[in-house]
């Protein structure tokens, strides 16, 4: 009998897939596969980064066009195609966690971060519906190449990425998104609404995964989380950490206010 294909080597052939719909397909298989014990549990290396579609564009930030709060069409469709962006990079995000670090951190570690990595590709996918049904698809405007630095500059160090990935990057989804949901049902967008709710809730929980595993990591390194995190933030993370915060989604997700508050900006 054949042995089983390497999850790391399915998470590789995902990675460098051409095209959005192959990369969605390819988290949520892997995610399905290693869920029902199809894939071994081997690792092959990884590239830095991952193939990008031929759309959209690639920019730095600072040349992208100001998005603006109204809600003209052309807005609307700028905000949906930027969030579309920031959820394809989460899968990437995602999938090149499990795959680096999982061979260290083991095999739940590994499962936690594909099922991410399968539910990033699942919003995703609703947001380009989404953009669809608004008249326009992902790759229609330029996106900016920023959201993979915090990778490149993570790539050897698994306590970094943790502190970076999940508890700055997406914990900074829980402070943005209840604004954008408010606006959406202002706006009558109830399709918006429910999608942004859905991503909210899944969001905590990625954050919360995160947390678990930052705090696994402490607890094995004798570390104190707080002043750990802090250092580990302010040694990798270029940005910079913006109020105001949803303080009580990230109590929920396990990320208290003492680490954060004092990097606040």
């Amino acid at each position: 009998m054949a042995e089983p294909a390497g999850v790391g080597a399915a998470i590789r052939a995902a990675l460098l897939t051409e095209t959005t719909r192959e990369r969605v397909m390819a988290a949520r298989r892997i995610a399905r596969d290693w869920r029902q014990g199809r894939l071994a549990f081997t690792f092959v290396p990884l590239p830095d980064c991952p193939r990008r579609p031929a759309a959209p564009p690639l920019v730095p930030a600072s040349r992208l066009p100001r998005r603006g709060r109204g809600q003209s069409p052309r807005a609307r469709i700028a905000l949906w195609h930027a969030l579309a962006h920031i959820e394809f990079v989460a899968i990437d995000l995602a999938l090149d966690m499990a795959g680096r670090f999982g061979a260290v951190a083991g095999a739940q570690f590994t499962g936690d971060f594909l099922a991410i990595a399968a539910e990033e590709a699942m919003h995703f996918a609703l947001i380009d519906r989404h953009l669809a049904a608004l008249g326009s698809h992902y790759g229609a405007l330029p996106a900016h190449d920023g959201l993979w630095q915090a990778a490149l500059e993570t790539r050897h160090d698994l306590a970094a990425r943790l502190a970076v990935v999940p508890l700055v990057l997406e914990a900074r989804g829980l402070d943005v998104t209840p604004s954008m949901l408010a606006r959406a049902r202002a706006s009558g967008d109830a399709r918006g609404a429910r999608i942004l709710q859905r991503i909210l809730d899944d969001e905590i929980r990625h954050v919360a995964t995160g947390a678990k595993h930052f705090l696994a990591h402490c607890e094995r390194t004798r570390k104190t989380p707080g002043p750990e995190w802090r250092m580990l933030v302010t040694g990798h993370f270029r940005g910079s950490l913006k109020p105001p915060f949803n303080d009580s989604a990230r109590q929920a997700a396990g990320l208290p206010r003492e680490w954060y508050a004092a990097l606040a900006s």
